[in-house]
């Protein structure tokens, strides 16, 4: 079992651009998309940089009423990374540690754009990312998200 302990976190990229689009359906689907990156400090193997990205954005092919881009970075300290087991299980704990941050930097910014907040779901830190995800029954790809909004009440 590998212990660490986050040092900070920190919002690198907050942006909302509003897309001009006719809604012919009311109804639309907003996907958001996940990443993750995890990095050791060059100068010391125990600090971890983990960047965490939540992105909604707008094509031909499924339109967006906007487009959205949340990153935070944390920054953890831990007693020494040795196996690849390890560095996955800290990668699963640093999401889990920092996604309610994300959710809320979510939520924040489109309250701030004067439109009806949008709220993630609550999401394990083991199923957000599919390498995490446990192996699933040939056929079952797991748990996905997919968040349903009526523009009648956007803005």
């Amino acid at each position: 079992m590998i212990n660490f302990s986050l040092r900070g976190i920190t919002a690198e990229e907050l942006s909302f651009k509003v897309n001009r689009i006719n809604m012919t359906d009311p109804k639309f689907e907003i996907k958001p998309t996940f990443s993750r990156q995890v990095r050791t400090a060059n100068e010391n193997n125990n600090i971890y940089v983990v960047a965490l990205d939540c992105k909604i954005e707008s094509t031909e092919e499924a339109p967006k009423p906007f487009n959205l881009t949340v990153r935070y970075l944390g920054v953890f300290e831990t007693d020494g990374i040795k196996t690849d087991a390890e560095r996955k299980q800290f990668a699963i704990k640093a999401t889990e540690i920092m996604f309610p941050y994300l959710r809320h930097g979510v939520s924040a910014l489109t309250t701030t754009a004067m439109i009806n907040p949008l709220t993630l779901p609550v999401i394990p830190g083991d199923i957000l990312f599919p390498e995490d995800r446990p192996a699933q029954p040939e056929g079952n790809t797991g748990k996905q998200y997919t968040l349903t909004f009526d523009s009648s009440l956007l803005n």
